[in-house]
Parts: structure tokens; C-alpha cells; sequence
């Protein structure tokens, strides 16, 4: 972390984009609110990278653990943009909770907490032993079987409102197969996965 200083927000973030060659739109900062200076008063940002956020989603979450009386420890990668964190604890079964909404509310409380600290959006996606991979792997399945069903029937199928990762699991494993079409419907928690029968030239 870095403390730029300058007249306006945008005078110290131009020096800090200037001297560290990221654009200003790339910057991650925080105004401190401190202004600097006793005759011409000069107001803070604090400029941070990426390993800055990992590490304060990373702190966050042995916080939270900790509060609950649970050893932890973490490990962290970047992939494509997404901030991908594995906790591993002593009780994995209670952070995670039954069909995984435990572990959804720690994923969704931690990417507040980053996104609220540093004003910016952060697609952080937390898995606890293992349970994410396995369960996109089972929904990757699921979806394929579902699909060849839909196929058949040409009846449009929909899934009970599941997270965003877990709905992208479902479209990936279905891009490009043959009459069928996915899509994202409903809001917020209660967003839904369809598979849906596509006509086309070759069936009429």
C-alpha cells in the first residue's frame, strides 16, 4: 500500500497512475479522508495492488472464523479476475452447512467486506475443502443427462434458484451442444437455471 497526496482525489491518483504505469481506471484505492499540509492542504488516497485485497479477504475470513471459535487457514490464487480462496478448518462441515449455504454466506459476507473496503467490485469465490469442485462437478452431470432429456421431450427444464458460480457451471458444460440453450432467470437468490430445446433447420 501506498499514500499519495495531491490538491483534488483525482491529482493524487493521476501521480499515483503516473508513477506506478496503471491506469487511473485500473487504480484500487481509498480516500483516507486526512487532508495534509498546514498553508495548502492536500487531501490522501491510499493505492493498493491485488495482493493487498487477497490478503484483506484472507484476513476477514480467519477473523470470522476465529470469532467463532474455529481454527483455520487459507490459500489463495488469482484466476482469470475471479479471487479464488480454499479455507480449510477444523470443523469444514459447519463452515460449509447443509447443501452449502453456510459456506455461501461466508463467500457473499467476505466479497462485501472487500468490496465495501476498497469501493470496488471483487469476484472473490471461496470453496472449503473441496466442496465447490465437487459439487460443479456433480451439476456438470446433472446438466448433461438433464440436457439429453430436453433434447428428447424439447420440454424447457429449470433448476431450483442456485448461486452465480454454480449457474455458470451449468452453462459452461452446455455451451455448444446441439438444440439446447441455457439461460439465467429470476432475481437475486431466487435466480434459475433453464435448459431450453432450440429448433433449428435441420429438425424442421
Amino acid at each position: 500500500m501506498e499514500i499519495y497526496t495531491g490538491k483534488t482525489i483525482d491529482e493524487a491518483l493521476t501521480k499515483a497512475s503516473e508513477e506506478l504505469g496503471v491506469p487511473m481506471t485500473e487504480l484500487i484505492y481509498r480516500d483516507t479522508g486526512k487532508t495534509v499540509g498546514l498553508f495548502s492542504k492536500k487531501v490522501q488516497v491510499e493505492v493498493y495492488d491485488l495482493a493487498d485485497v487477497i490478503r484483506y479477504a484472507e484476513d476477514y475470513l480467519l477473523n470470522a472464523t476465529d470469532a467463532l471459535g474455529i481454527e483455520s487457514s487459507v490459500k489463495s490464487k488469482l484466476d482469470d479476475d475471479v479471487i479464488r480462496i480454499t479455507l480449510d478448518s477444523t470443523h469444514n462441515p459447519i463452515l460449509i452447512g447443509k447443501n452449502g449455504v453456510t459456506l455461501q454466506a461466508l463467500n457473499e459476507l467476505v466479497k462485501l467486506a472487500t468490496n465495501n473496503y476498497f469501493h470496488r467490485r471483487f469476484r472473490i469465490l471461496l470453496d472449503i475443502n473441496g466442496y465447490k469442485d465437487n459439487k460443479y462437478t456433480k451439476l456438470e452431470r446433472l446438466a448433461r443427462k438433464v440436457a439429453k432429456d430436453v433434447q428428447k421431450s424439447k420440454t424447457t427444464y429449470t433448476f431450483d434458484p442456485m448461486p452465480a458460480d454454480e449457474r455458470r457451471a451449468i452453462h459452461n458444460a452446455l455451451n455448444g451442444w446441439r438444440n439446447i440453450r441455457t439461460e439465467s432467470v429470476g432475481e437475486g437468490s431466487h435466480r434459475q437455471v433453464q435448459i431450453i430445446y432450440v429448433e433449428t433447420k435441420d429438425n424442421k
